[in-house]
């Protein structure tokens, strides 16, 4: 009788658009994104498969837009768009190191990527593929934190990688108050009840519902993308 194949382990990581702008106010920041490319190569070698949902807030942000008076629906496909534009960016950057990598969209760009589907994402992961899905859930009035804990539900990810600019999650803006406190561990009721601003609650209510640990680290060090999918301590975990 042939042996079990062990399951390979499987991990989302979550990137802001923010991210992706570096010193500059506006767009995507070459450095960074060569940087982040460079982090993912080496934590592929780790063996483990990696998939990724990026924002689009350093292009448009739906929600800003709609606050200035723009229609929220309208917004938000716009807001997915940009998704499109930093994964296409994102693609090149790691395919120019040669890593392999797909991009599948929550909306039909032929053209430009693959239309999302569940089991052929999940055969991206299993040949090696670095997938990056884009454009959200392709529904208005959800965030792509939402978007990476359904994605990370339907390809049974073993955690979620939540890449910031901080080292994690604390009591209250670390940027603007120096009394901030960093949580090494929390539980998801107590990012609800706490109303920290680590995920939107809808995206916090998928993860508990489906028992996926979330690690909110600081994307900014060299190596950090690597460590969290080791399951090392940086950041702070919430489970």
């Amino acid at each position: 009788m042939a042996a079990k194949t062990k399951k390979k382990r499987r991990v989302l990581l979550k990137i802001s658009g923010e991210a992706l702008v570096g010193g500059r106010n506006f767009g995507i920041d070459a450095d960074i994104l060569s940087s982040i490319a460079k982090q993912v190569k080496e934590a592929r070698k780790t063996g483990t498969q990696i998939a990724i949902v990026i924002g689009g807030g350093n292009i448009f942000r739906g929600m800003a837009a709609a606050a200035n008076g723009m229609d929220r629906s309208s917004a938000d496909y716009m807001g997915m768009l940009a998704t499109m534009l930093n994964g296409l960016a994102l693609q090149d950057a790691l395919e120019k190191i040669k890593v392999d990598t797909r991009v599948l969209t929550a909306i039909e760009i032929r053209e430009l990527a693959e239309l999302y589907i569940r089991r052929r994402a999940i055969r991206h992961l299993e040949k090696n593929r670095v997938v990056i899905f884009v454009c959200g859930t392709g529904n208005p009035f959800f965030t792509t934190d939402t978007a990476a804990a359904l994605r990370a539900s339907e390809i049974d990810a073993d955690m979620i990688l939540k890449a910031t600019k901080v080292e994690g999650v604390y009591s209250k803006d670390p940027v603007k108050h120096r009394d901030a406190k960093k949580f090494k561990k929390l539980t998801y009721m107590e990012v609800l009840e706490k109303r920290l601003k680590v995920m939107d609650a809808t995206a916090i209510s998928l993860c508990m519902d489906n028992n996926i640990p979330i690690t909110v680290f600081n994307i900014k060090k060299k190596g950090n993308i690597a460590k969290a999918v080791e399951g090392r301590r940086i950041g702070t975990v919430i489970s």
